[in-house]
């Protein structure tokens, strides 16, 4: 990559990092606005919810937006936007104050996927190797950002960490000004010399224009690659959602670590299966530089069959794998590589078969079924392990990364390239 890709590059993995750092350190907040409030966690709940559904729903017409007036204004008013919601809350006197904060957040958030990925597919060379960095941004935000915030809330009021989180954002949008980006030929604005639309964006989009750009895609086989991505969604949140428990219930049949005395208040604080988590999304890091590397050397399509075969063995590796430390770790960290391995793969295949005009509708339609659709992972995984248990939950990973394999096999017979 070049010195400009480089900053492109740059500016879309630290964004990403913020985004996920932001949607991770609320639920670390959480604990404290339930006193601060004096409410309940339901209503919080309902609060949260709020804004992780605009978070998701809003991807599609984020990446309507996108196509309509380039990526780099949508992602400047990304930062913009999480950063005055934050600031926002550090003043929320209220609970409803606190909620329309949190919804600022989640709608201004949800922009960003469609915005950061439409524009490294467009305008790096080195698409798959982008991705990569691009991954490993967002893999830092979701491990190190949560525990940034719950370091920070020990010495310091939650008020001030809030205001204080505020900054990264304006800081990175700042940045962002000064980056240059040239997406197919268009300016951010998405007009030519002349005032006419350019290759990258398009002029006016409308119901009728986006409903043309879906047949494109459905008519390039997009479906079977929607199909994918919300295989590969449900495996993420099906696996991550209860990990932290199942961990720290494996690991304290197989070892007994005291961090802190057991009658102090905060023992609950040190249970080893929360950092095991942490370092389950830590090694991510290396996935998503290998992910992203195998897309520049194989079709990303091909790489995504190997890999959904992969995560579906080590799924069924998890329960025997539990009889000692060494190998539950291994296989733990096993799936943590594996699982971000997908992100860049996937990410390139979506790239690959749609259209440059309609990149950021395939992206946005493309996180409406890793975030939306994929988000029932959760109620899917409560279900098996209140039913069943830890067994059986990992034998319906297995079967859905095993149809996440068949769906990318699938796409490399059925659908069409687009570049």
């Amino acid at each position: 990559m070049d010195a400009a890709e480089r900053r492109i590059v740059t500016f879309t993995a630290g964004s990403h990092g913020l985004v996920h750092t932001y949607e991770l350190s609320i639920p670390i907040l959480l604990t404290v606005w339930v006193g601060e409030f004096s409410t309940t966690a339901a209503a919080l709940g309902v609060v949260v919810t709020l804004g992780y559904g605009l978070f998701g729903v809003g991807a599609l017409p984020g990446g309507v937006l996108v196509d309509r007036f380039g990526s780099k204004p949508l992602i400047l008013a990304c930062l913009a936007g999480m950063a005055g919601s934050f600031l926002l809350v550090s003043l929320a006197p209220t609970l409803p104050v606190l909620a329309a904060a949190i919804a600022i957040w989640g709608l201004t958030a949800s922009v960003y996927h469609p915005a950061g990925l439409s524009l490294l597919s467009k305008s790096i060379e080195q698409r798959g190797t982008a991705l990569g960095y691009h991954g490993i941004g967002g893999n830092l935000g979701i491990a190190l950002g949560p525990l940034a915030t719950a370091l920070l809330l020990l010495a310091f009021d939650w008020r001030l960490v809030t205001a204080a989180l505020a900054f990264p954002a304006a800081a990175v949008a700042a940045y962002g000004i000064t980056v240059d980006v040239d997406e197919g030929g268009s300016d951010a604005a998405g007009t030519s010399d002349d005032g006419g639309p350019t290759g990258g964006t398009k002029g006016e989009v409308s119901l009728s224009s986006i409903a043309t750009d879906t047949r494109l895609l459905i008519a390039g086989g997009f479906l079977v690659v929607f199909a994918f991505v919300t295989f590969s969604g449900l495996y993420y949140r099906t696996f991550l959602t209860f990990l932290p428990d199942l961990l720290g219930d494996v690991l304290g049949g197989l070892v007994d670590l005291q961090l802190v005395d057991p009658s102090s208040p905060y023992a609950d604080q040190f249970d080893v299966g929360r950092y095991l988590y942490v370092a389950v999304l830590t090694v991510g890091v290396f996935g998503q530089y290998l992910g992203g590397r195998i897309a520049d050397r194989v079709p990303p399509e091909r790489g995504l069959v190997a890999v959904m075969g992969v995560l579906s063995a080590l799924a069924l590796l998890f329960i025997p794998a539990t009889g000692a430390v060494a190998t539950f770790v291994a296989v733990s960290l096993a799936l943590g590589v594996a699982l971000f391995t997908v992100q860049p793969l996937s990410q390139a295949t979506v790239a690959a078969y749609s259209p440059s005009e309609a990149r950021g509708l395939s992206f946005g339609y493309t996180y409406v079924g890793i975030f939306g659709i994929g988000a029932l992972g959760s109620t899917l995984a409560g279900t098996v392990l209140t039913r069943a248990g830890p067994r059986e939950l990992f034998v319906v990973l297995a079967v859905i990364a095993a149809l996440g394999a068949l769906s990318a096999t699938a796409v490399a017979r059925f659908a069409t390239r687009r570049d």
